[in-house]
């Protein structure tokens, strides 16, 4: 299930670019867009506490919220959102608009359970290879994540997307192909023989 909604207050910005941006960041705020459903650009600001909390509670990309923008109320989901490379902290997120009808496509966490029933608990290594998958799905249905049973699952084995059980009315957006998300390998002294061998063939 995806995480439970919130609200956020806003208020609609006439001034756009890098001064009043950095104004705003003075006031502790942050500039915003709000996006997409064949309408035009709003341009808002947000508290950066906040929206900074939102983001460090996690699922802040895969949940829909509610922006209040000087009393009328916008369902969207976050698109993107910048911080800053020094001080980590907000400087700008981009809103997409969404209804209940919406298709969106979004990065959702994957999460693996029953190491133990593996062959991990022998000293094999879980090599995840995707960290997120970028599924297709309604803006108000998407997962908080997606869980990987690894039970039963050998040194050598490889978990593709097909072996997974996914909630209804999802897809991957890669759907050319079976894509690997994990395998189970060697433990690494084996992992180094095996790229030696490979490199002296």
């Amino acid at each position: 299930m995806s995480k439970e909604s919130y609200e956020l207050k806003a208020e609609a910005r006439e001034r756009v670019g890098k001064g009043s941006s950095r104004e705003l960041r003075r006031n502790g705020l942050i500039p915003a867009v709000i996006y997409g459903d064949k309408q035009a650009p709003i341009s808002i600001a947000l508290s950066t506490n906040e929206v900074t909390k939102r983001i460090h509670a996690g699922g802040f990309m895969t949940t829909v919220a509610t922006i209040d923008v000087d009393g009328k109320k916008i369902k969207v989901l976050p698109k993107d959102y910048q911080l800053d490379p020094v001080r980590d902290f907000t400087m700008h997120v981009d809103f997409l608009r969404v209804s209940g009808n919406t298709l969106v496509n979004v990065e959702v966490p994957v999460h693996f359970e029953n190491e133990e029933k593996s062959d991990i608990k022998i000293g094999g290594v879980l090599n995840i290879v995707r960290h997120t998958v970028e599924f297709h799905c309604p803006a108000n249905d998407i997962p908080e994540f997606i869980t990987v049973d690894l039970s039963g699952l050998k040194i050598g084995d490889s978990v593709h997307i097909s072996n997974v059980k996914l909630p209804k009315n999802i897809s991957p957006v890669i759907a050319d192909r079976d894509f690997t998300i994990a395998t189970i390998v060697a433990p690494a002294a084996g992992v180094a023989d095996e790229t030696t061998e490979e490199a002296s063939e």
